[in-house]
Formats: C-alpha cells, structure tokens, sequence
C-alpha cells in the first residue's frame, strides 16, 4: 500500500468513527424537549420489585394565567382585613428611668365587632396598642383576651373600616404537605400588607419558644419576618388556616422556614377569649421534664427499661407530687453530664406508653381536661405500680413564660 492509499484510509476510519460517537452522544444526552400547548405533567416511579404499580392520576396542569388571576383575586379579598399592630412597652432603665419601647406585629379581623386577632407575643405587656388598616389613620385598641401557652391574643378597635370584612376561616385537620400557602403581613413594621407564596412543608411541628411549647404547628417555606407575628397564613382559596407565630432562622430573616399555630386551635381558642374566658390548660406539675430513657441511656444509668420517662424534679403540692410520684433521690455522672436519678419511672398514662415529654404535653393537652383523675403506670425500684393524678389548671406564673 502506498503512502497516499494509507492517508486516504486513515481519513475514512476517522470519519466512521466520528459519525459513531456523535450517535453514541445522542443517546446519552437527550435534547430538551420542545414545549406542548397543554403540558400534561407524568410520574414514572422506578422501583426494585416486578409487581406491577398502578399509575397515579394526576389532574392537567392549571395555566399560569389562571393561577395568577386566583391569587390576585385572593389578595384583593384578604388584605384589606390584615393590620398592622405597633405597640409600646414601658422599660424601666437604672440610668434613664423609665423608657418606651415600640414594637410591631400584623393580625386580622375575626369579626365586624372589631376583634382582631393576634400573637401573645406582639401585645405581651403593652401599654399603649395601636393598630392600622392600611395608610397613615390608625385606631387605638385593647386586650380583650390572651392565651399565652398557645401565643394567641385577641384585641379590639371601636368601630371597622368601610369595606373591610372578616377572613373565612377553613379548617387545618385536612391539610396536605405540598398545599398552597400564602402570608400576608408587615414584615419590620414598614412594608405593610405584604404577600408571599409558598408551600405547607411539614405538618405537626413542635416548638419552644419564650418558654412555650407549641404543638401541632403548621411548617411552611411562604417568606416570613420579623413583623409578620400574627398574621393570617392562608391556602389557595384565601381561607384562613394558621396564624403566623416565629420563624426558625440563624440570622433573624426568611430562612424558608415559617411557623404557623392551626386555624382549628384558632377556632377553639379565640370564641373563648372573646367572652373573657380563661383557656384551661391541664397541668400534672413535672417541673423541668426529666430525662427520656434510651436503651442506650438505661444501660448506662442501670435502668430497669429501656423507654419512658425518668422523672428528675417535681413541683411542691402540684397533682404529681400530691400522687405520690417521686423526683430524683441522687446524682449521676456520665462523662461531662450531670443526671438526677432514683426518681420515679413514668412508663404509661391511662394504658398509653410515654416514651418521649412531647408525647406526654400532647397527651395532657388534647386527650385530658382540668379536673380529670389520670391513671400513671410507673417503675420503682424494679417494680411496676400505678398511681392516680387529678389534673389541675396551669398555674398563671406557669403560663405567661
């Protein structure tokens, strides 16, 4: 083969596989697909099973226009009845005496009498409550009830704007994670009745916050601030399903996590405040939890079990401690902790296992009422044994954090 037949080869091989790679790169990377013009949205679920599973239905996708148009209608409906809430508390300074200090908070108007609810948190220790509408014209307002261990608060304004109606109320038992949210609010006290949208992200959260435990809160990703404590969360429809409370965050802005107390402790709580109720909360009297046992935490502390709850303190005269339960009777070191031990083993109330404090408040809060006698099933001393405990209501010191 001569020199020329050899380069006249070597072109035609490298051509063949140029045309192979460019097939072999089409099968690996797919061009985008161009756009249809009504989308209809699949699921194709990838599973390690032969049993064959029934696709999902999934209803056509809702245009974007009209999804725009329902928001903005819902906007329109709603935020007339959003307010903002500025407040002023008394500090009292060793230097300068006695100093006010303004805070903010939104909320929204539960009735065409004027009440208005809110946090606990916004009007906690105000002496001087303003709240406006919208605009420069505000109206003066008073407390009318509080539940501080739910952080709900309602106020009243004298008389209601013009035009302004109440928000329709929904329920939350039914809420899906993956539902519309919307908030509207004061983000800072200064953007006044602004809107976010987003999605419910997780559902029955427990939260600490200024001492309380809140139980059963909505999460959601809807952009939340300093300033929107109070305000309504909506779902797509514009009904009211949670009242923003805090919002979890390193740096004190949106985080993409918002909090939010469910519309139906709303719906139970505020009618009751309104006539000047007191929301009854049952108390057993544990004063600062204790310890929940882990197999890992039993074995270290020589516990005769492996889950429950190991009661380190009591208070003096609460209903626990007029039961006969028993705080701790001595110390324990393990590594760098302190543990408080030879206390009373709560293991179940009324047959139900307790394994963890949050199980324990969700029990007392919605299972129990002030008043009733509770059956405790403990461990002492190796040994299982039951006691009686008559709840009683939430001591006010106990309530306010």
């Amino acid at each position: 083969m001569n020199r020329r037949t050899t380069i006249v080869a070597i072109a035609l091989l490298l051509l063949i596989l140029s045309s192979v790679a460019c097939d072999l790169g089409n099968l690996m990377v797919a061009p985008p697909l161009a756009p249809t013009a009504t989308p209809t949205p699949q699921v194709i679920v990838v599973v390690a099973t032969p049993t064959p599973i029934p696709a999902v239905a999934i209803p056509a996708s809702e245009s974007a226009d009209a999804i725009e148009a329902r928001r903005i209608a819902v906007y329109q409906r709603t935020a007339p009845a959003v307010v903002n809430i500025t407040t002023q508390v008394l500090r009292t300074s060793f230097f300068r005496g006695v100093i006010p200090e303004e805070g903010t908070g939104s909320g929204f108007l539960w009735d065409m009498q004027g009440h208005i609810v809110t946090n606990y948190h916004v009007v906690q220790g105000a002496q001087k409550i303003e709240v406006s509408f919208g605009g420069d014209k505000t109206a003066a307002a008073e407390v009318v009830g509080a539940d501080p261990l739910n952080d709900l608060a309602v106020i009243r304004v004298a008389s209601v704007p013009e035009g302004v109606r109440p928000l329709d109320v929904g329920v939350s038992a039914a809420l899906q994670v993956g539902q519309t949210a919307i908030a509207i609010g004061n983000p800072f006290g200064q953007f006044e009745r602004t809107m976010t949208v987003g999605i419910i992200s997780a559902l029955n959260r427990t939260i600490e916050a200024d001492n309380r435990v809140l139980r059963g809160v909505i999460q959601t990703d809807a952009a939340i601030n300093r300033g929107n404590s109070g305000g309504p969360l909506l779902d797509s429809a514009g009904r009211l399903i949670g009242v923003t409370t805090a919002i979890y965050s390193p740096t004190g802005t949106s985080a993409g996590v918002g909090l939010a107390i469910p519309v139906d402790k709303v719906r139970r709580v505020v009618p009751v405040l309104i006539k000047g109720g007191r929301i009854p909360h049952p108390w057993l009297g544990i004063e600062g939890l204790g310890y929940e046992i882990t197999p890992a935490l039993a074995q270290a502390l020589s516990l005769p079990v492996e889950r429950g709850l190991l009661i380190a303190r009591l208070y003096q005269g609460s209903p626990a401690d007029l039961a006969g339960l028993r705080s701790a009777q001595r110390e324990a070191i393990l590594g760098n902790r302190r543990y408080l031990v030879g206390g009373d083993i709560l293991v179940a109330v009324d047959g139900k296992p307790m394994a963890t404090w949050q199980q324990l408040g969700a029990y007392l809060d919605e299972q129990t009422e002030v008043g009733q006698t509770i059956t405790l099933t403990i461990i002492r001393e190796g040994k299982e044994q039951t006691l009686k405990a008559k709840l009683e209501d939430t001591p006010e010191s106990l309530r306010t954090g």
